[in-house]
């Protein structure tokens, strides 16, 4: 049996897992980020972490093939250098060459919306698709993109950034710089705005109960749940953002036609009063909507261990 590292650098947490030759994870282990710092410290919790996993898996380091990180931002596969990550504060950050410090393996960075669309590629949702697009609905919108069995960057690394593509010219503004990009509108973070902009305009709506019991905090669950309950001002809400998400989706399987597009991210627990609209506007909206081989549009299965399982065969990918 062979082994792997796959490491998930996040904001918040750093994970690292040991995955055996079949993707399945063998153990795991995690500790917070605790950002801003110095990236070496980051890469030096990072090679703990990992040390720890294969540790608690009972094997040896001599038991790895490599180890894999994918990382928010522009991460240069063919360096290991992080070019820039602005929720880390690296720009050119030799994350690669941090992590051999301590570990003397190959060690192989990419970016984090990638390594868990290879993930579902390998394992998950995406198994067993040529090309396949997928799409993480969380604080922003993630991208990742595969061709062929492999992982597309583009020429600078910084391609599949789906979510800043513009939907509405004159939209809100963008983290990016932009006005109306889909990660305005479709991420949480947007669905979340979106509804305390209706709550302000609509004070007696259920919406406003909904977040009373739940200690005051707005959610991207509280439209949907007052929608539920028939409150007219949350379903106005929740049919915008649908409208807008399938419009970002329509958009993308009209670019790459993947055999699959996979969406992941809380939202996607919402289910049929979420995806079955949603998919309705893309059938009747996208160019190839007459082809037999229209893209088949799936939830992401492995949650948190797609970017893991990713990661772990980022050797692969790069061989």
């Amino acid at each position: 049996m062979k082994y792997y590292i796959g490491i998930d650098l996040g904001g918040t947490n750093i994970v690292a897992a040991v995955v055996d030759e079949n993707y399945n994870i063998v153990t795991k282990s995690s500790t917070k980020t605790n950002r801003p710092r110095p990236a070496e410290a980051i890469a030096d919790d990072m090679a703990a972490m990992a040390i720890k996993a294969v540790e608690d898996a009972g094997l040896t380091m001599e038991q790895i093939e490599w180890v894999g990180v994918g990382t928010p931002g522009i991460a240069n596969s063919e360096t290991g250098i992080v070019e820039f990550s602005g929720n880390l504060g690296f720009e050119n950050t030799p994350l690669a060459d941090y992590i051999r410090k301590h570990i003397d393996k190959p060690v192989y960075v990419e970016n984090d919306a990638n390594a868990a669309a290879y993930g579902e590629y390998l394992a998950g949702a995406a198994k067993g698709a040529k090309n396949a697009v997928c799409i993480t609905l969380g604080t922003g919108v993630g991208g990742g993109i595969i061709i062929d069995g492999k992982i597309y960057a583009g020429s600078n690394f910084g391609g599949a950034e789906i979510g800043h593509m513009v939907i509405d010219m004159d939209g809100p503004q963008c983290t990016c710089g932009r006005k109306g990009c889909f990660e305005v509108y479709s991420s949480a973070t947007g669905l979340i705005r979106m509804t305390k902009e209706k709550m302000e305009q609509v004070p007696d709506s259920k919406m406003h109960a909904i977040t009373e019991e739940r200690n005051g905090k707005v959610s991207a669950r509280t439209a949907f749940d007052a929608m539920r309950q028939g409150d007219t001002a949350a379903k106005e809400v929740v049919d915008f953002y649908i409208k807008a998400l399938a419009a970002g989706i329509t958009n993308t399987i009209n670019i790459f036609q993947p055999d699959i597009l996979c969406i992941g991210g809380g939202v996607c627990n919402e289910g049929d009063p979420l995806l079955l609209p949603m998919k309705a506007i893309v059938e009747q909206e996208n160019f190839t909507r007459n082809s037999p081989k229209n893209a088949k549009i799936v939830i992401a299965e492995l949650g948190n261990d797609a970017g893991l399982i990713g990661a772990a065969f980022l050797g692969a990918a790069r061989a």
